[in-house]
């Protein structure tokens, strides 16, 4: 009994603290991909929520990734991150998973399972479910700074016959002060911006460097280098690193 009271007063001090160190202690991961975007107003209160999440597990075997999609852009603002690369990404993630129309805010884990970017206990719940499988894959990442360009050398195991690495440049946080649109008059908080995304082909090997071209203002203090590989067939993430 006394064993019980003190393991209810630890959680009822520590609040996500024991979550948080039980997620740590698994041998699986989260890669979490957020489908955002500046004209859409439900999509705040998900990237507030990838914040939390970043910040609450930034060390640990949670990823997350923040893609802001381009079909916003014609609703009276455009997303000043936006990519109509990415937005095929969110379309081919469609066709894996045989689910349709799109939407933001679309949080998908693992490249298996989609949820409402906002709803956090669902959220939390796929995160959970996530870590407790088994790694498929691994990767390990070196990178070097050449002028404009970032040199990744690559070294992958346990992939499947059409993977790919993707490696992703990620702006940690921004603001932007958005004038028209659903959110005008609002300065959104985005996190984790995925600023650039380039894959490379595994079939041939399974090791090799990557040039991958840097936006203008990064450095090594706002901007993380993040690499995970993918099965191309069913859209399934099978291993993920921080460079």
């Amino acid at each position: 009994m006394k064993n019980i009271l003190t393991f209810i007063m630890l959680f009822l001090l520590t609040g996500n603290t024991i979550y948080s160190q039980n997620i740590s202690d698994k041998k699986g991961f989260a890669l979490l991909e957020l489908y955002t975007s500046e004209g859409c107003s439900s999509c705040p209160p998900a990237d507030d929520l990838m914040g939390k999440i970043q910040n609450e597990y930034k060390d640990s075997n949670v990823y997350v990734l923040a893609y802001h999609v381009d079909y916003w852009d014609k609703q009276g603002w455009k997303d000043i991150f936006s990519n109509a690369d990415f937005t095929k990404r969110q379309y081919d993630y469609a066709e894996f998973m045989k689910k349709s129309p799109i939407y933001t805010p679309q949080v998908i884990i693992n490249g298996k399972a989609d949820y409402i970017g906002s709803q956090e206990t669902s959220v939390r719940n796929g995160i959970k479910s996530a870590v407790s499988k088994t790694v498929l894959a691994n990767i390990n990442l070196e990178t070097t700074q050449k002028d404009t360009n970032l040199l990744v050398n690559y070294t992958v195991e346990g992939t499947s016959k059409n993977s790919r690495l993707f490696i992703a440049v990620v702006q940690k946080s921004a603001k932007s002060n958005v004038k028209r649109g659903e959110n005008a008059h609002r300065v959104l908080s985005h996190y984790q911006i995925v600023r650039q995304l380039q894959s490379v082909d595994l079939n041939k090997t399974k090791k090799g460097t990557a040039s991958v071209h840097l936006p203008k203002n990064f450095n090594k203090q706002d901007f993380e280098i993040i690499g995970f590989i993918q099965d191309m067939n069913s859209g399934a993430i099978l291993g993920v690193k921080r460079a």
